[in-house]
């Protein structure tokens, strides 16, 4: 099982991830993007759909139209992990 972040750990590995906002009530982060249009947002989801079957690591997220919302929280730690921050990363290099 992997460990949820704490303490020093957290705290740089949430400085490295500067587009991402802790989620209010919840060890979660969240990021929310837009896009030019549906296609390249289901485009990006399915990218991102890819990586995380892969990793067996998979987000919550939500899409309308151009928007999509992703939040990242490993639930077998208990809040975020190091599999949060790998997928987080993994997310911003598609951008």
């Amino acid at each position: 099982m992997i460990a949820k972040l704490t303490g020093k750990a957290r705290s740089d590995a949430l400085a490295a991830l500067k587009d991402w906002k802790e989620v209010p009530g919840r060890d979660a982060i969240q990021r929310s993007l837009t896009f030019a249009d549906f296609n390249h947002a289901w485009g990006f989801m399915t990218r991102v759909a890819l990586a995380a079957e892969k990793a067996d690591h998979h987000p919550e997220w939500s899409n309308v139209y151009n928007k999509v919302t992703v939040v990242l929280s490993t639930h077998d730690a208990g809040g975020l992990s190091e599999k949060d921050v790998a997928l987080a990363k993994f997310i911003d290099s598609l951008l």
